[in-house]
């Protein structure tokens, strides 16, 4: 079920050689989630590097065609990852080496099947940029609300392969959001830590990963380990 390493996910940080490497074993049918913050040097290096943990935890490895990177629309390009972040990524057991802060370009929406950013300004500016996004951009507290009310059964299963099933997971996802609203405008928003003790750090961790735990699930059909 499980790709070889050769065949893992990417993201940020990693070297030409190793992306080259990647992508002789990548399978064609991939699927590329891309998490969008401000600066991408705190929520959404977080937000994908949980991410690919946490995939990990369930499947064994990151792999299967799935993708998981991060950008910011006022992206510190060549940036590190704040320290407070690292620091949040440790206490989940998540690999923080390597990351490069990017600035979002219209290749990495053009290429991307799934955005989830962390409010609904980034929302609004990723969509701004065209490439047909709308249906597949969404605040990760939005696509967690809505994928909570689909139904596992009805989505392919992980026989079928990660990438089969996050694609319609996502369509799925797409034609529920004008039913189900955020009960107030706050409540599809991660907040910026940025400059922020480690306290709030840590805050907005948790907050992320509530949100995104039913995702991961949804994604790969496997419950994390209790």
């Amino acid at each position: 079920m499980t790709a070889p390493d050769a065949g893992r996910g990417i993201g940020n940080g990693e070297s030409a050689a190793e992306i080259t490497t990647t992508f002789v074993g990548l399978p064609r049918d991939s699927f590329r989630i891309l998490h969008v913050s401000t600066g991408n040097v705190c929520r959404s290096p977080i937000t994908e590097r949980l991410t690919r943990h946490f995939v990990r935890e369930r499947l064994g490895v990151l792999g299967g065609g799935l993708i998981v990177e991060s950008a910011g629309t006022w992206g510190h390009e060549g940036a590190p990852m704040e320290a407070h972040a690292e620091t949040v990524l440790a206490d989940f057991g998540a690999d923080a080496s390597g990351f490069v802060g990017r600035e979002l370009l219209d290749d990495h929406v053009i290429r991307a099947d799934l955005v989830l950013t962390a409010t609904r300004d980034h929302r609004a500016q990723v969509i701004s940029m065209g490439h047909s996004a709308g249906l597949r951009t969404f605040t990760l507290k939005e696509f967690t609300r809505l994928v909570k009310a689909i139904d596992p059964a009805t989505l392919p299963p992980l026989e079928e392969g990660v990438v089969t099933r996050a694609r319609a997971l996502v369509r799925a996802a797409a034609a529920l959001r004008g039913w189900l609203l955020a009960p107030t405008a706050e409540a599809d928003e991660v907040y910026d830590p940025y400059g922020a003790p480690l306290t709030f750090f840590r805050s907005i961790g948790d907050e992320i990963h509530q949100a995104l735990d039913p995702v991961v699930t949804a994604l790969t059909g496997v419950p994390a380990r209790t």
